[in-house]
């Protein structure tokens, strides 16, 4: 199950609550996967400078909404204002790989990031998946200008060997600000057809939907039915559309479109289907927005979707746990195996982390696999770590294995209880600052904030 947002927020902050935004008060099955797509995230020069060294306040309010609920954030990748977030529950971590971010400027001649592409690829149980956040021009009269930016941006290619083009992914999730106007009608039947929720008379002028009609590129794209009120333009903390002197016409600039890669493409010269292409299914569950928020001129839409996937990747690449009874009285040991095709490396390391981890350097301590190797034989090997770096309160953690050759986490262990020490706090104290100290280089490049 996947929970898609996207809103362009207008530079403002994070909101009090995103319960209701993120449906965490349903009664339904938990979401797997949240993919959040942000416009005009706040991006003056200052604001972006500190945002390069430090989490975003946007990044840092849904990590901090999402991680106590078991979700790590995967992946993030901004561009001033664009801003692409992706969290996952931990159980499907050893299942996604091939981890790429990617950047399209179009502003100013594409010398600009004010409006352009943000996106991240991976492959899911073995399945290509790509998410693309898209901020296009503005005004009723830029339809073609946005259409040739998106095809621009469709043209990118992720950095990497044999990576896909976005549109040879198996699924590809295109969304975001994409400011397509309602075009012909005057503001006042628009807004009489609204109060009326006669959407169905907009829908054939919304310059979206024509140009699917006659633009190959899009035609492959799929959206669920606009049964909501257009999302553009409101009066701040108000259901009211803009009263300010320019009166802009009310549109569905916010959606949220998917395309599944044509199986006509994979089909053999005798026209034949491979049963082993027919291997993913994708439905849209909900397509709403959200009207109690009103930080800005937009209302956030949301996508719920269920992804069937037949499984191309049912086994972890490497399988961990801890042994015996951890505490921070003695030194304590990792044991894992690998899987023979599995590309080890001398800088692969295994962190110990709390059970409500941020994203993939928020570990307590960690441990070189090779460095730190104690013991091995051709099923496992045992790894370990001193009793000094282990938290003196305990709790709950888990172990996750890092591979430094695929840039992911590939094994991950089931939760487990570090039973408290009897020493003093200022154990914790030392061990959290020995920890900052000894950061490895190679960590430091990996945080994708």
């Amino acid at each position: 199950r996947l929970h898609l947002v996207t809103w362009n927020v207008g530079t403002a902050s994070p909101p009090p609550d995103v319960t209701s935004l993120l449906q965490l008060n349903s009664l339904g099955p938990t979401m797997d996967m949240y993919v959040i797509g942000l416009q005009e995230v706040n991006s003056r020069i200052t604001n972006f400078l500190s945002d390069l060294a430090f989490d975003d306040p946007w990044s840092i309010f849904f990590m901090t909404v999402l991680s106590p609920l078991g979700y790590i954030k995967l992946s993030s990748v901004r561009m001033q204002g664009l801003l692409l977030l992706i969290f996952v529950k931990h159980i499907h971590l050893p299942f996604i790989r091939g981890i790429h971010t990617h950047y399209t400027r179009t502003g100013l001649y594409g010398y600009w990031g004010n409006k352009g592409g943000v996106s991240v690829r991976m492959s899911l149980y073995g399945h290509t998946i790509c998410f693309m956040n898209c901020h296009l021009p503005a005004h009723m009269e830029n339809t073609e200008q946005r259409l040739d930016d998106f095809e621009k941006i469709l043209e990118m290619q992720f950095e990497g060997e044999n990576i896909p083009s976005p549109l040879d992914h198996d699924v590809l999730f295109w969304f975001g600000d994409l400011n397509f106007r309602i075009a012909d009608y005057g503001i006042h039947f628009v807004r009489e057809s609204i109060n009326n929720k006669r959407y169905s008379l907009l829908w054939e002028k919304d310059q979206l939907n024509m140009a699917k009609k006659t633009e190959a590129f899009l035609k492959e794209f799929r959206e669920g039915p606009l049964q909501f009120k257009p999302t553009y333009k409101f009066d701040l903390y108000s259901d009211v559309y803009d009263t300010s002197e320019k009166k802009r016409k009310p549109a569905w600039t916010d959606r949220i479109l998917w395309r599944l890669k044509n199986l006509c493409q994979n089909a053999s010269k005798e026209g034949d289907f491979s049963e082993e292409e027919q291997t993913i299914a994708v439905t849209l569950n909900n397509y709403v927005s959200h009207m109690s928020y009103g930080i800005s001129d937009h209302k956030p839409v949301t996508g719920t979707f269920s992804l069937e996937l037949k499984p191309l990747l049912s086994v972890p690449l490497v399988m961990l746990n801890p042994e015996g009874e951890w505490s921070a009285e003695h030194d304590v040991i990792t044991r894992y195996s690998a899987v023979p095709e599995f590309p080890s490396s001398a800088w692969d390391w295994i962190g110990l982390f709390k059970v409500t981890f941020r994203h993939v350097n928020d570990y307590v301590t960690y441990a070189w696999v090779e460095d730190d190797e104690i013991s091995s034989d051709k099923d496992s090997k045992q790894v370990y770590m001193s009793a000094a770096e282990i938290p003196n309160t305990g709790g709950e953690f888990l172990l996750c294995y890092y591979s430094n050759n695929l840039q992911s986490i590939v094994g991950i262990s089931e939760p487990f209880q570090i039973q408290p020490s009897r020493t003093p706090l200022e154990k914790d104290l030392a061990q959290e600052e020995n920890s900052w100290m000894q950061k490895p280089d190679n960590l430091e490049s990996r945080d994708e904030s």
